[in-house]
Order: C-alpha cells, then sequence, then structure tokens
C-alpha cells in the first residue's frame, strides 16, 4: 500500500489464514531469497547444520529459510551475509524479506510505525500488538478459526516482535495508548497469560515516552464508540489514519480524516482515567487475580 493509497482491505490484526507470505509477490521474493541463501552456503561447502550453528538456529529452521516457508529476522540475514562472505549481497534483500513477513494490507502500517515521531491508539478488543506479551499473541493466534499451521504462527508472532521495536528507537517516538477496560479482562490465553500481559502493561507505562489510559466501563461518556482506531504522525508532520475492524481495514491519508482522528483522540484521552490512575486500575485487576 503507498502513502497515496487509501484501500480497504484485511487489516494485520485480523491474522487471516492465508498463505505464509501474503499474497504471490511476497512468496516471490522470499522464495528467491531463501535460493540465494542456499546457493552461498552451497558455494561455502556448508552443510544446514554447520549454517545453522552458526547462526543459531536448527538445521530445520534454515531450510524454511531456504525453502521460502519462514522468514529470518533481519539480524540473522546480517549474521548469514557474513558467515557466508555474501559481500552485502543477502543484506540487499533485507528490507524486501522484512515487508513480506505482513501481510501486504498492512505494509503501509508497518512502515509508517517505522517512521512514526508520535503514534495514538485507541483499543476495544484485544491489547494493542505493540504491547503485547509473546505469550498473549500465541494465545491470540491459537483462537483463530480456522486454525493457522505452526510455522503462520511462528511468523506472525515474530513479525509483531519486530513491531516492537519502536519502543527503543532514536528519535524517541511519542506513544499513547489507550484501551477499553474489557480489553484488559479478557483471560485469552489463560489466567496465567492475563497476569504476565497486565504485568507487562505495567512496566511499559513507566517508560517515559509511553502513555497508557484506561477507559472503564462505568464512563458514561466515550468519543471511541465507533470502534478502534490509531493515528500516526510521520516526522515530516503528515498525519495519517489506520482503522481496523471485522476482516476489515482502511489506511486514511486525507489529512482531514487524520486530523478528525486526532482530535477525537484528544477527546477520548480526556475522558479516560489518567495514566496514575490507570497505573492503579491495573494492579487492582492484577490483585484480583
Amino acid at each position: 500500500m503507498t502513502e497515496n493509497e487509501t484501500n480497504p482491505k484485511h487489516g494485520e490484526g485480523a491474522d487471516d489464514s492465508g498463505p505464509r507470505t501474503a499474497d504471490k509477490s511476497a512468496q516471490g521474493v522470499v522464495a528467491a531469497f531463501g535460493q540465494t541463501v542456499k546457493t552461498l552456503r552451497l558455494r561455502a561447502g556448508m552443510d544446514r547444520e554447520e549454517l545453522g550453528r552458526r547462526l543459531g538456529y536448527s538445521a530445520a529452521t534454515i531450510a524454511s529459510f531456504e525453502q521460502g516457508r519462514r522468514i529470518p529476522p533481519p539480524r540473522a540475514i546480517d549474521r548469514a551475509d557474513e558467515v557466508l562472505d555474501a559481500a552485502g549481497l543477502l543484506k540487499v534483500w533485507k528490507e524486501e524479506v522484512e515487508r513480506a513477513q505482513y501481510p501486504p494490507y498492512f505494509q503501509g502500517m508497518a512502515q509508517l510505525e517505522k517512521q512514526a515521531m508520535e503514534l495514538v491508539s485507541y483499543d476495544t478488543h484485544v491489547v494493542n500488538g505493540l504491547l503485547q506479551t509473546e505469550a498473549y499473541m500465541r494465545g491470540l493466534l491459537d483462537m483463530r478459526r480456522p486454525p493457522l499451521d505452526p510455522e503462520t504462527i511462528e511468523q506472525r508472532v515474530t513479525a509483531r516482535l519486530a513491531r516492537q521495536d519502536i519502543f527503543d528507537r532514536r528519535p524517541t517516538p511519542l506513544l499513547s495508548f489507550i484501551m477499553d477496560e474489557s480489553v484488559l479482562r479478557h483471560r485469552y490465553g489463560g489466567e496465567s497469560v492475563q497476569r504476565g500481559q497486565l504485568e507487562h502493561l505495567l512496566l511499559m507505562s513507566e517508560r517515559r515516552n509511553v502513555e497508557l489510559q484506561i477507559m472503564p466501563t462505568v464512563c458514561e461518556d466515550n468519543a471511541g464508540v465507533n470502534g478502534p482506531f490509531t493515528v500516526v504522525m510521520r516526522r515530516d508532520g503528515k498525519m495519517f489514519l489506520y482503522v481496523e475492524a471485522q476482516a476489515t481495514s482502511k489506511l486514511e491519508t486525507d489529512p482531514e480524516q487524520a486530523g478528525l482522528a486526532s482530535a477525537r483522540y484528544g477527546i477520548i484521552r480526556a475522558q479516560a482515567l489518567d495514566p496514575r490512575k490507570s497505573q492503579e486500575f491495573i494492579e487492582k485487576l492484577l490483585g484480583e487475580l
């Protein structure tokens, strides 16, 4: 999805059971990359077990990389380039391979997250992907119907965890999250998963560039009744609106719509519990488990 397109399609959070690499174009990129890795490995006289040992993976995982069934993380590509003496050949693929790990309908948003100076998000169904623990992610993915195969789950977990690099990026973006109380009360994955997720939210809320607020169910006014949304401001000051619900998503580039959503978020922020009271609310929920 380009920055000039407004295209309603399935959202990344929908985690549908389509092809692992989302579409034929992405599959082609990953397959070509895998074949390149295999060619370089054979040229170096290594078997999969040796390459896996040097990269920190099993021989079976190396086979998955080479066969285009699994997408390696960026750091693995960098390391493979060094180990196989590829002189930067594998690194050239890194951006395209990283993009291929997301469904095509989320690739635009994934790129915006990397460019964000500010990101604000209101969530009503599940914890925002940027704040999810790995166990919570797996709990959500395990609930998909029809079921996802194990390799697809691994790919999606890896991709979602990679997005969380946003918290440590420099320059540091400003991140604000508001979520409905009901999101925190769902025991997706079980009580232990819920406990770990709540504890993680408390830790994240202590970060200087993160503001976390809760919209309690007893609140009589909520400007977010139309559902969840995210507004991203890029470093050049341009704003984008991303909306996802029920197997559809939309990346809105109209500055007026993005501006209205940003204003609406400001109202929601004023209606929700403030950050300190939100922390106390999460602590209270933890005490009830």
